[in-house]
């Protein structure tokens, strides 16, 4: 049950096109030249991923400054998305991964536990890609607190 590793720092990011909140489509082939943040988060509208999607949202004037486009993405629909955009007045794009490939794609679909149960879902993650789509930074198992900043920090650092 549990999925290979996905991608890692140095590899050429997995392609991807998904449909975005506002309902166009958001796909990598598109931000060529640009930097992506794409971080991946379980569910919209639960706490840890609101923190993280605010926490983003909140950052966005220092992200934009560094020309660094921010993608969330979940398995979430767009219906769901724009529900969750409107209710925290978020700033960031989110994709919506449904059939999981884009999740797939990058490792993020994994074995996890709870209580002892295991089920799967979607490990919080954050991939730093470069304008040439090459992975400069990943963050798996993501704490959301300070998540952000170092983020930014490396987005700079590049």
């Amino acid at each position: 049950m549990a999925k290979k590793a996905g991608p890692t720092v140095g590899d050429k990011a997995p392609a991807f096109s998904m449909a975005a909140d506002d309902g166009s489509t958001v796909a990598l082939k598109d931000l060529k030249g640009k930097t992506v943040i794409l971080y991946f988060y379980p569910k919209d509208d639960t706490s840890g991923c609101t923190k993280e999607a605010c926490d983003f949202t909140t950052s966005m004037p220092n992200f934009s400054k560094v020309k660094a486009t921010v993608i969330g993405v979940s398995k979430d629909s767009v219906a769901s998305h724009q529900k969750f955009i409107k209710k925290h007045k978020l700033k960031v794009t989110l994709g919506a991964d449904e059939d999981g490939k884009v999740c797939e794609a990058y490792g993020t679909w994994v074995e996890k536990s709870m209580y002892g149960r295991k089920y799967m879902g979607i490990e919080r993650s954050t991939f730093l890609i470069d304008g040439k789509g090459v992975i400069r930074a990943e963050w798996r198992k993501v704490k959301v607190p300070g998540h952000v900043d170092e983020v930014l920090a490396a987005v700079k650092a590049l």
